[in-house]
């Protein structure tokens, strides 16, 4: 899929992302990250004990692997300039090594900077499991270029190749 600029986006649209099967390795390599060793993530027999059965995934890494699915799905390739930040992010569902995940991105708002060159895109992030069951949920803005943004970004790069 190409780059979508500000102009290519209208709320409700919907963007999904192919699936990922979550595995041993990302559960360890994000607790080998993060420094978090809680028994939830890193002890089997503790999480044996625990009304889930089984080790939990991170929740921030599943945060992680929805912002990851967004440059799978490559609508921001070229017009991102800046994530703004997370809102009231929800962890409705547990992910367990073995769920294969994938993202659903909803636009909810567009709206045009002063400038004319970006503008901000409200946008709700919903991580499903193989069952269809919403694991996590969250807004996130953005800041995007506009076509003249990107265009007046490529001039200013040609300009400052030449000698």
């Amino acid at each position: 899929m190409s780059s979508y600029y500000l102009e290519d986006f209208k709320p409700g649209q919907i963007f999904t992302s192919s699936g990922r099967t979550i595995t041993e390795a990302d559960l360890t390599m994000f607790s080998m990250i993060s420094g978090d060793w809680n028994p939830i993530h890193a002890d089997a027999e503790f999480a044996r004990g625990t009304r889930y059965g089984q080790r939990l995934v991170h929740g921030t890494l599943g945060i992680a692997i929805c912002t990851g699915m967004l440059h799978q799905i490559g609508i921001f390739e070229k017009s991102v300039i800046a994530m703004l930040g997370l809102r009231e992010w929800n962890f409705k569902q547990p992910i367990v090594v073995g769920d294969t995940v994938h993202l659903e991105l909803e636009i909810l708002s567009v709206e045009p900077g002063k400038s004319g060159r970006s503008g901000k895109l409200g946008r709700r992030f919903r991580l499903l499991n193989q069952r269809g069951e919403v694991a996590q949920e969250g807004d996130s803005d953005v800041l995007v270029l506009t076509h003249e943004g990107a265009r007046q970004q490529q001039e200013q790069s040609s300009q400052a190749a030449q000698p």
